[in-house]
Parts: C-alpha cells; structure tokens; sequence
C-alpha cells in the first residue's frame, strides 16, 4: 500500500512538473510575441524597408528557378509585400496567395490561390486580401501544397537558425508540414524582428533562411 502511494505521489508530481514546463514554456511564446510585435510597430521607413527586404527574395537563386511562388500579401506592420506581388503577376511566375480557412475538421488551415489579377481580391480575415469566399474551392484556382517551389513565410519573430514565431492560429505550421521536401522556405522580417533563439517544439518547421533589410541568413533548414 505504502508502495503504491510513493508511486502514485511520483506520478502525480511529474505530471505536475510537465504541466508546469508547457505553462512557462507558453508564456515564454506569449512574452516573447507581445515584445516582437511592439519591434515590429516601431520599425521606420517601413514602405522603403520592406522593398528592400523584397528585392532580396527576387535575386534569391531558388526564386529565380522556381516556377510557383507563394506570397503572403501584408496586413498590420508585416513586412510590405502588394507592391511585388502586384509587380510578379507581369511575370512568368505562378503567383500563389494564402487565404485563412478551416478544414472539414474545423481545425486552421490556409487556402492557397492561384492568383492572376489583383481584382480577384476583397478584403477579408483581418482585413487581409483573398478570394471571395463563393469562389473559394474553384477548380483551376486552389492550388495543391505539393505544387509549391519557393514560399515567403511571414512571422512575427525569427532566429537566424531558421526558428520562426507566428501568430498562434497554427495556419503556417500545417502548411509548411504539408509541402514537398525540397520546397524553399524563407522568412521575411525586419531585422529587428530576430531573436537570439525561437523556442521550436518537435512539431515546428525550421525554415531555410531568413531575409531582412540587411542581411540574408542561409540555416540548416529542415535538412541540417
């Protein structure tokens, strides 16, 4: 009897310890975020940043073999991108936008369109563009996550290992879990958006580098 009890005790007080690291493990995410996103708000010259930052992801040697392309199209203090989505449709480039959506599950995923005119767009979740939702599903527009070449992962905070923080809905996560190994994947982000380490837990995908106003950093990938 006196056996079972220290087992149970044990077992209730490493089940208690666990708990306690995911907390502190959440709030380190939570803290970190809040202090990302107050960065993110300060940054300056946002608009001449921004093409700079987006002028780097074109010379990137993959975008420049890759043949469909994922951009994310801006909203709040994210790094500015309409302007070289909008310049991209002019290309030979297959344009693929994100859009926020739920599966049959109702769990948080993102649509991907494959976008051919800037008119295709209203304003939808957070006042982001996307397709309006009666064309949502269309055939020859949504675009499977094995099709993409090259993706532009926004992100709220990143280490230059590739680590990324985003907003917590999950949508990137199930996104970058579901394309090809050999899919490029960049961040984008103002330089003062880096961080010494992202906490990544065994589920999280690190990216290939990160690009910022001043500096593209190559990591390990999803491959080191």
């Amino acid at each position: 009897m006196k056996t079972e009890y220290y087992r149970d005790y044990s077992s209730r007080n490493m089940l208690l310890k666990k708990n306690m690291v995911a907390c502190n493990y959440r709030i380190d995410k939570n803290a970190l975020r809040r202090q990302a996103y107050n960065t993110r708000a300060a940054q300056l010259d946002r608009q001449i940043i921004s093409h700079r930052i987006c002028q780097s992801f074109l010379a990137h040697p993959d975008f420049k073999q890759a043949e469909t392309i994922m951009l994310y199209l801006d909203c709040r203090t994210e790094v500015r991108t309409q302007e070289t989505v909008t310049a991209l449709l002019r290309s030979a480039k297959r344009i693929v936008i994100p859009y926020c959506t739920v599966d049959d599950a109702g769990v948080n995923v993102l649509g991907l369109w494959l976008l051919e005119s800037m008119d295709e767009l209203v304003s939808g979740t957070w006042n982001i563009l996307e397709p309006p939702r009666e064309r949502w599903g269309e055939a020859g527009k949504e675009i499977d996550p094995q099709n993409l070449d090259f993706i532009m992962v926004p992100g709220v905070a990143f280490d230059k290992n590739g680590g990324r923080l985003g907003n917590g809905g999950g949508y990137y996560d199930r996104l970058l879990h579901n394309v090809r190994n050999d899919t490029t994947l960049i961040g984008a982000c103002f330089e003062c958006q880096l961080v010494e380490k992202i906490p990544m837990e065994a589920h999280d995908v690190f990216l290939d580098g990160i690009i910022t106003e001043l500096c593209v950093y190559n990591s390990p990938g999803r491959n080191p």
